[in-house]
């Protein structure tokens, strides 16, 4: 779902309007599916004095690459290391304006009952406090029914969820949204801050302040409902800098490019250069900031959507910001995105029906990276500062591998925009109960690293990922037995062997 690649806004008006049922779609939901920037109808976003204006392109600042590695190692690692300036503000649990929490974002589309219990279940033992759910239609039985099967899911198993309008679409105006949610803020599930109902969006910059203050709060403030309204906004033209003082409309600001390295054609860090800005003007503002968290992204669709975001160790690097910048919120992107890779909990075969989004992501099962998960929302709420106190459970090591099954020479690779971001290597993070530890890193069954681990978060981007099976990962106690390991299932290829140039990860826990 990013913003700097949007298909044809034609295209996404006539399957709005028409309604057909998902399966007939590319894909219920932004898989693919998003509003495109043509030269005859160019995106408007507007100021919060209301004054529309054309809207550019904008392209993220990136850090300085540091060639720095999380621990002592015997092979030079390609870890990047971020070299942004932690914040000096002192938001940390007791200090900020509201209960800390970590969402995941999940994409509404086609599902059944049983499904949606199966994930609002697996999120809860995760550690999540409310899925964020995606919608980008607020009228279409599937999407209807997929909303009331997940609050019923909720209501039942003790969990929360709120909306988070898709607004790239363009589907939905401000005026449509008040008299759609009052049909779920009375439930016993719907998130709330103080009594508040939670509201975000994807996008929405492009409307002025004006519009939604008469549009979406007034109307609800009028019947007694006070929104707590914390969207991206990326796409205003003004973004990140002024934002609350251009849209006073807002309790806080979600920054969900922030995610991921910029695009482009070098290797960089992931920069936490906009999250710093809106967190301290955030604070200033005594509002709420809510920062983004994921692994990567992968999409492989056609039509100028092939593309990738760095995801080496992305998304050990960014736990480390979230729990130096001590934001209020945190949000994961993704729970189940299998369009852009980046899911980390169920996928169904019905929300991906039609479209090609299977060809990458069946068999790629990336529940692995939950054994991070988990960890990081404990430390993060409870007040960690750094990745050395981001713990396992219990004595036990836990953590993940991953890795591409296709070779970065590939000849299929240029396909692949920021394909040259890419690295060859064998990823890891791995939580420690304490110091003494070795992970040794192997590709082809050869090793390729071996690394001293420290007490909490250790990770890397390992060189040396080749062709063939044996890609495994190993951690070894003091007295040299074998505690834990991890060992992929498909093994590396220098080719594709059909029409997919396939970037997504392997992924698979410690056990």
């Amino acid at each position: 779902m990013a913003k700097w690649r949007l298909v044809v806004l034609q295209q996404a008006i006539a399957e709005a309007a028409s309604k057909v049922p998902p399966v007939a779609r590319v894909q219920p939901g932004p898989y693919g599916q998003e509003v495109l920037e043509t030269d005859s109808v160019a995106k408007s976003v507007s100021k919060g004095t209301g004054t529309p204006v054309t809207s550019v392109s904008s392209t993220k600042s990136t850090t300085s690459v540091s060639q720095t590695t999380k621990s002592s190692t015997s092979v030079s690692q390609t870890t990047i290391k971020s070299t942004s300036t932690k914040s000096t503000a002192s938001s940390g649990p007791t200090g900020s304006i509201v209960p800390r929490a970590v969402f995941a974002h999940y994409m509404v589309g086609t599902m059944t009952q049983a499904e949606a219990v199966q994930d609002v279940q697996d999120a809860k033992a995760v550690g999540f406090d409310a899925f964020a759910l995606n919608t980008h239609d607020i009228t279409s039985s599937w999407a209807l029914d997929a909303l009331g099967y997940l609050f019923d899911a909720a209501d039942q198993n003790g969990f929360k969820l709120f909306i988070s309008f898709d607004m790239s679409w363009r589907a939905i105006t401000p005026s449509q949204i008040p008299s759609f949610l009052r049909n779920y803020i009375s439930r016993p599930s719907y998130y709330t801050i103080s009594g508040r109902p939670f509201v975000s969006t994807y996008d929405g910059g492009y409307i002025a302040n004006s519009d939604w203050v008469s549009g979406f709060q007034q109307p609800l403030v009028s019947q007694g409902i006070n929104p707590y309204f914390v969207p991206n906004f990326g796409d205003w033209s003004g973004w990140p800098n002024n934002f609350f003082s251009n849209y006073p409309v807002v309790d806080g600001a979600f920054s969900w490019e922030s995610a991921w390295p910029a695009p482009g054609t070098t290797i960089s860090n992931v920069s936490s250069s906009d999250d710093q800005n809106l967190l301290q003007q955030a604070q200033a503002a005594k509002k709420v900031f809510m920062m983004p968290v994921s692994s990567f992204q992968f999409k492989y669709l056609g039509s100028g959507q092939d593309w990738y975001r760095i995801g080496e160790v992305n998304l050990p690097q960014r736990f480390e910001q979230v729990l130096s910048l001590k934001p209020d919120l945190a949000e994961l992107i993704t729970w189940n995105d299998a369009g852009e890779g980046h899911y980390i909990g169920n996928f169904f075969q019905e929300q991906i029906a039609g479209s090609t989004i299977g060809d990458y992501a069946n068999g790629f099962d990336h529940t692995g990276w939950q054994q991070l998960v988990t960890p990081f929302i404990k430390a993060y709420k409870s007040g960690a500062t750094s990745g050395s106190q981001i713990l396992p459970p219990g004595s036990t090591p836990v953590g993940s591998l991953w890795y591409r099954t296709l070779l970065k020479s590939a000849s299929c690779s240029p396909s692949i925009q920021n394909y040259q971001q890419g690295q060859d290597t064998v990823n890891y993070a791995v939580l420690l109960p304490s110091s003494g530890y070795t992970i040794k890193v192997f590709s082809n069954n050869k090793q390729i690293g071996s690394f001293a681990g420290t007490t909490g978060l250790n990770y890397g981007a390992v060189p040396g990922l080749t062709v063939g099976s044996g890609q495994f990962i190993q951690v070894v106690n003091s007295a040299g037995s074998v505690v834990a390991s991890a060992t992929g299932t498909k093994q590396v290829s220098a080719q594709s062997s059909n029409a997919t140039c396939n970037w997504n990860y392997e992924v698979v826990g410690l056990s």
